[in-house]
Parts: C-alpha cells; sequence; structure tokens
C-alpha cells in the first residue's frame, strides 16, 4: 500500500483498493507500519504548536504546559488512537455482521486503519498558528476519511450488495465521528486534569 493511491482511493472502489486486497495486510504490519506511526503526529504537532506558540491555536491551554506534561498527555493520546483503532475493527466488523456478511476481523481492521489516515495527517497543519486554518483542515479530513470509508466497504469487506454496503458506510462514518469526538472530550479532560496538577 503507498500513499500514492490515497487520492485515487477517495473517489474509486478499485484504484489502490485492489492493491490492498491483493497484498492482504495483516493487523500487526498495519499496526506497526501504518497505525503507530501515523498516531505519532497529533501528540507530536500538539507538543510543537506548545512550544513554539503557546495558546495560538488551543487558547484554552494557557498558560503553556511544562515539557513533562505535553510528554504525558502525547503518551496518552497515542494509546487512545491505536485503542480507538482496534475498537472500530470489532464495530465494523460487527456492523457487518448485523447485515449478515462476516469480513472477518483482518479486513475490518484494515478499513479501520486506512480511513483515519487524513485526520493523522491533518494534525500537521498544526505549524500554522491558526485556529481557523486548522478547523478547516480537520473538517476537509473529515471527508476524505468519510470518502475512504464509503469506497473501501465494498472491496475491504467484501460486501456486493449495494445497499447493505450504503448503510454499513454511513453507519461507520457515524461511528467513526462519535468516537472522535470522544477522544476529544478525553483529551480536554486529559489537559484540564494535568493543568490542574501544575497548578498545584
Amino acid at each position: 500500500m503507498s500513499f500514492a493511491h490515497y487520492p485515487a482511493m477517495l473517489i474509486s472502489e478499485t484504484e489502490g483498493w485492489t492493491e490492498i486486497e491483493r497484498s492482504h495486510p495483516g493487523v500487526r504490519p498495519l499496526l506497526f507500519g501504518l497505525v503507530m506511526p501515523l498516531s505519532l503526529i497529533p501528540p507530536a504537532m500538539y507538543a510543537y504548536a506548545e512550544r513554539a506558540y503557546p495558546g495560538a491555536v488551543f487558547p484554552l491551554s494557557v498558560p503553556a504546559m511544562t515539557g513533562g506534561q505535553l510528554f504525558a498527555t502525547g503518551v496518552v493520546l497515542f494509546v487512545v488512537q491505536l485503542a480507538m483503532v482496534s475498537f472500530m475493527a470489532m464495530l465494523i466488523q460487527r456492523m457487518a455482521i448485523s447485515q449478515d456478511h462476516d469480513p472477518g476481523y483482518e479486513n475490518s481492521y484494515t478499513l479501520a486503519a486506512i480511513a483515519p489516515v487524513p485526520l493523522w495527517l491533518s494534525s500537521l497543519a498544526l505549524f500554522v498558528p491558526s485556529l481557523a486554518i486548522n478547523v478547516l483542515i480537520v473538517a476537509l479530513a473529515w471527508v476524505a476519511s468519510a470518502a475512504l470509508i464509503r469506497h473501501g466497504v465494498r472491496p475491504l469487506l467484501k460486501v456486493e450488495d449495494a445497499q447493505k454496503t450504503h448503510y454499513i458506510s454511513n453507519l461507520v462514518t457515524a461511528t467513526g465521528l462519535i468516537a472522535w469526538f470522544g477522544l476529544m472530550i478525553v483529551s480536554a479532560a486529559l489537559l484540564s486534569i494535568l493543568s490542574g496538577i501544575a497548578g498545584l
């Protein structure tokens, strides 16, 4: 699987997807080769933004956190992201089973690992100290993730029925959105706790 295929995968159910289907990556290669490296980007970029221009992108995180607090936050966010991909894979499999189709956990994990790639990469926008630009980039990343889900259900989960494909795609997208907001709430709570500790 190559990042060069991603633009085509946003609009096609064959370009890029057939290569993934043919190579049939397992959970472990996806975890170590895709999920873990990309899950490092958001915590690293958050730490960078907080150190480079505290309060510019995240106004509520003033005063700036210490290096230790940023490290602790980054570790927790990294672990939460890894857990979320596994959780989404389990949900994707169960959603498919509810439609009388079991794609297997590996195929479900593949979709769960590929779909959030735009969201992970969107954190690179933190190089720009602007809340408005970062919100816009995240919104575009969500559209891209939804497109990956919509075009990935049929080739990866082997769902042939168009109505079932549409239903599973919508359900996975909605669940992913809820999970993402959950991650934001956990992050905000963590920041609040760490700020409170710093104030003691």
